[in-house]
């Protein structure tokens, strides 16, 4: 079965256009391991089977990467990731850009756990997991993410105080949300939405980008 999903998942990765080494491939799959040993103790996802595990979680979360990359040009920058129970996609974003500081924000103690022995584990010294309530961080972020979250105005909103000056929100959504984009703060603007394909998986997704609006001096 291993060697099916590591086929899967180079299958998937090949679809996305990414370029991932032999070792992040494997951190990926080591993960999904993870993933699947912690679950029958704390529950982490209610997706039980590997194959539909590599679908749902690891490759709709790969879609993430070349969206980020594009934005970040290879800069360094710190990403926190909101509501990320097990760790998606801020696992991912840290296995497949190392240069990235990634913070895996949630309120449920076991999951922040959870990704702090994910780091561990896998040797990933740019993760870390974190227990906490998002509204009261206040250390800056140049990149917020979120996937499956909440709405988009509860998502900007709640986590607008560790906004870095410049930075952007970037929300994994379903279907195009456009009740919520209507219903976002008169000082929160939508600057693009783009459409994401999950290899093997038919169903709709998109990536919405959000910053503040800078008022005029």
């Amino acid at each position: 079965m291993s060697a099916n999903l590591a086929e899967g998942l180079r299958a998937g990765i090949q679809a996305l256009g990414l370029d991932l080494s032999a070792e992040q491939q494997q951190r990926l799959l080591d993960y999904m391991a993870l993933i699947q040993k912690w679950t029958k103790v704390y529950n982490l996802t209610a997706v039980r089977d590997p194959a539909e595990m590599l679908t749902h979680h690891l490759l709709d979360s790969l879609t993430a990467i070349a969206p980020l990359t594009r934005h970040t040009l290879g800069q360094p920058i710190r990403v926190l990731d909101v509501g990320s129970g097990g760790g998606l996609p801020g696992v991912v974003l840290a296995i497949c850009m190392p240069e990235l500081n990634v913070t895996c924000v949630d309120t449920v103690a076991k999951k922040a756990a959870f990704v702090q022995q994910v780091a561990v584990s896998l040797k990933l010294s740019n993760l870390r997991g974190l227990h906490a309530r998002v509204e009261t961080l206040i250390d800056p972020y140049q990149v917020i993410c979120s996937r499956a979250f909440a709405s988009l105005p509860d998502f900007v909103t709640w986590s607008r105080s560790a906004l870095a000056e410049g930075g952007v929100w970037m929300a994994m959504k379903g279907k195009h949300p456009q009740d919520e984009i209507e219903a976002l703060p008169e000082d929160v603007k939508v600057f693009h939405v783009e459409p994401l394909t999950v290899p093997g998986l038919d169903v709709e997704r998109c990536m919405v980008w959000m910053r503040p609006v800078v008022s005029a001096a």
